[in-house]
């Protein structure tokens, strides 16, 4: 528990029908009693007080304050939550109120830090909070409840508790030389164990760097040879003129990029500067850019130029992304088609004009992509710190799995084991550093 008391405004300061004075610590019923026009000292947990705030003889609102006594609140604490009026001036005079009264103003992020400190949430948890504020998407939000529920820790602790029976083979084995030959440990029981949390530890890493695409926006670049659409494209699907659009060939020379929402999915499009050899210097550098933009997209959409035969950028460019997510587009169908995409090979191409906004076959093809199998939620980590971690984790675990192959003692090998148990639980926060929760916790709103 932490000795002195803080308070913030957790509700926006802005007009609106209430706003909320949030108060955490040992005297946090005690200062809004001081401030209350009834006896809150006698209040039970978790009931809402009818009343006046006050200021010496001054009535300063009618509110209602929330009562939450240690251990059950959101912070572990004692916790006051005053439900004023949601006007800017009444929600700064009650909360200047309550500092004058011996409250401190909270850090942001504050309340869910001592949250987590206090034991009530682990990290994953804690990091679901500003996970729920900021969703903007329902795989976003679908995510963030299944951490903030604590399903994180559910997730890992089978890795964890295998990984430590795995160091507990070797400690006894240590401890007690004659129990078992080194040599049979590592055959019959590390090496075979270790196998199995890796691939375990691989399939979670696919389905949470997958998972983690989805729920941030995918990453999708518009590429093709000058003048095929490209930027008409990006205009039609973000419905504003994003990009210059000309029939001059190599006019985007520079990442333009807008977001858009296709069903529950948001795409972060890239519209990138045509591929082809160019003796333009700053042509050439934005098509530099667009190469590097290629290789970084989660999702390619390939722009071919229908009114025009097939030409050597478009096969480079078809050759290029063969292996990637893509989607092919062949635009202008309001011109004469000049080639047959089925007997290109392109039969699963879509056919549309950006220019007469024809965009209704792409988003089709495009929501049908996201809802297809492929990106089914599924319990995943949430974040690239935690991704991270994990990687860490599966770093040493291989890393000891290669040693045992090696036939290297296990005492020695225990170390690299240790390691990925540790980076495990550095995801739950079990394991911390901190300034690591300090950065963490910055990020998050004031109040919360």
């Amino acid at each position: 528990m932490f000795d002195d008391t803080i308070a913030a405004i957790a509700t926006p300061l802005a007009q609106s029908a209430i706003s909320i004075i949030r108060l955490s610590g040992p005297d946090s019923i005690a200062i809004a009693d001081s401030v209350f026009s009834r006896d809150l000292t006698k209040a039970a947990s978790h009931t809402i007080n009818y009343g006046y705030i006050i200021d010496g003889k001054d009535t300063v609102d009618e509110v209602l304050v929330s009562v939450f006594k240690a251990p059950k609140s959101y912070t572990a604490e004692d916790c006051v939550e005053i439900n004023a009026h949601g006007g800017p001036l009444v929600t700064r005079e009650i909360l200047k109120l309550v500092l004058a009264h011996g409250a401190r103003l909270a850090r942001p992020g504050e309340f869910t830090q001592r949250a987590f400190l206090n034991g009530r949430i682990d990290l994953s948890q804690a990091e679901a909070v500003e996970d729920m504020i900021e969703a903007s998407t329902d795989p976003s939000r679908k995510q963030a409840i299944y951490s903030i529920r604590g399903q994180i820790k559910t997730l890992l602790e089978p890795l964890i508790d295998d990984l430590m029976d795995l160091i507990a083979n070797i400690e006894v084995n240590i401890d007690y030389p004659e129990y078992e030959d080194a040599e049979q440990l590592t055959a019959e029981t590390l090496l075979p164990r270790s196998a199995g949390l890796l691939a375990r530890m691989d399939e979670l890493l696919k389905r949470s760097k997958q998972g983690v695409m989805v729920q941030d926006g995918i990453q999708t670049v518009i590429v093709g040879k000058p003048n095929v659409g490209k930027s008409s494209l990006l205009n039609a699907l973000l419905d504003e003129e994003k990009a210059i659009v000309t029939e001059i060939a190599g006019t985007t020379r520079d990442l333009v990029e807008g977001r858009v929402r296709i069903g529950a999915f948001t795409l972060n499009l890239v519209d990138t500067a045509g591929i082809r050899d160019s003796a333009d210097r700053i042509e050439q550098i934005g098509i530099d850019k667009s190469k590097q933009s290629l290789e970084q997209a989660d999702l390619v959409l390939l722009v071919l130029d229908g009114s025009r035969p097939l030409e050597k950028e478009d096969d480079d460019l078809l050759e290029q992304t063969a292996k990637r997510k893509r989607i092919v587009l062949i635009n202008k169908s309001d011109l004469p088609a000049a080639f047959d995409p089925k007997e290109s090979g392109l039969e699963n191409a879509v056919v549309i004009s950006a220019k007469q906004n024809d965009m209704e076959k792409l988003e089709n093809t495009l929501e049908a992509y996201f809802d297809g199998d492929s990106m089914v939620w599924k319990p995943r980590l949430s974040n690239e710190r935690q991704i991270g971690l994990l990687e860490q984790a599966r770093s040493d675990l291989l890393r000891a799995k290669q040693a045992m192959e090696m036939g290297i003692e296990p005492d020695l090998i225990e170390i690299d084991l240790e390691a990925s148990h540790n980076h495990l639980k550095e995801i739950l926060g079990e394991v911390h550093r901190e300034d690591l929760l300090d950065t963490l916790f910055t990020n998050f709103c004031l109040g919360k």
